[in-house]
């Protein structure tokens, strides 16, 4: 069995061989995959995948590199889009500062508008923060206790950020980046995550992990990384995959679907 909580299977970089890549997450016997959007076209896209796989689900939002393109249009045809039984999070939303595609006032605006959509449904959220953790943090302090649940996706912080997540009642979710050599600082911080708030994604088709690293990522990719982290935590790779689906059960409310 695998899990993977955080992954693009709805981007055209799979329109060539998608059956295939499903193929072998069928094969691997998953009971979990979230493809999670970036703009509204992309939740779409996203969604209509998932309603075509009952293993599938999706997320719909604007990333923070879309910002500059957020309106009130796009705001109502996520709601929209949230409507299906599929769609189990807003995101993938927050803030970048990183590659600054959109100015901070309109990261901060989508932001805020999305937080406030999730609460409206009572949808968890699923956060990309690059470089931002200080105002990502400040913001979801502001929301955290009126949200469902809040995932921190591929987590690129240290141990103090993951506490102040942590405090805010997050998820703490580990990519393919946890593998690399450099980030022995991820795989503490992954050692040390409650097992109750811990999750696994392979953010395909980015991130490869080792020793995969410069293919195009996947979902079944994501054995390597659990293997990773399993293997700081002392445990076996099923038995992280089955704390992880266990996760994603409770957090998406997957029995309710």
């Amino acid at each position: 069995m695998i899990v993977d909580t955080h992954c693009h299977l709805h981007m055209d970089y799979y329109d060539k061989d998608r059956g295939e890549v499903i193929s072998r997450i069928e094969e691997e016997g998953s009971p979990f995959i979230l493809t999670v959007g970036i703009s509204v076209e992309d939740s779409e896209r996203a969604v209509s995948l998932a309603e075509r796989f009952p293993f599938i689900y999706a997320t719909c939002g604007v990333h923070p590199h879309d910002a500059k393109d957020f309106s009130d249009e796009a705001l109502k045809r996520l709601e929209e889009l949230a409507k299906s039984e599929k769609v189990v999070a807003i995101g993938e939303i927050g803030l970048d500062f990183y590659r600054n595609f959109s100015p901070k006032e309109a990261q901060f605006e989508a932001f805020e508008a999305q937080l406030e959509l999730a609460v409206r449904l009572n949808l968890p959220v699923v956060i990309h923060t690059r470089d931002a953790h200080p105002d990502t943090k400040s913001v979801l302090r502001r929301y955290s206790s009126s949200l469902r649940g809040v995932v921190i996706h591929c987590f690129s912080g240290d141990l103090s950020d993951a506490k102040d997540y942590l405090d805010m009642g997050c998820y703490i979710s580990f990519a393919g980046h946890t593998t690399y050599s450099k980030n022995q600082h991820l795989r503490d911080v992954a050692k040390w995550v409650p097992e109750d708030r811990l999750l696994v994604e392979t953010d395909a088709p980015f991130l490869t992990p080792m020793p995969l690293r410069g293919k195009r990522n996947e979902p079944v990719y994501v054995r390597y990384t659990a293997s990773v982290i399993a293997g700081v935590r002392g445990i076996s790779t099923e038995e992280l995959f089955n704390l992880v689906f266990e996760n994603s059960k409770s957090l998406f409310a997957l029995d309710n679907r």
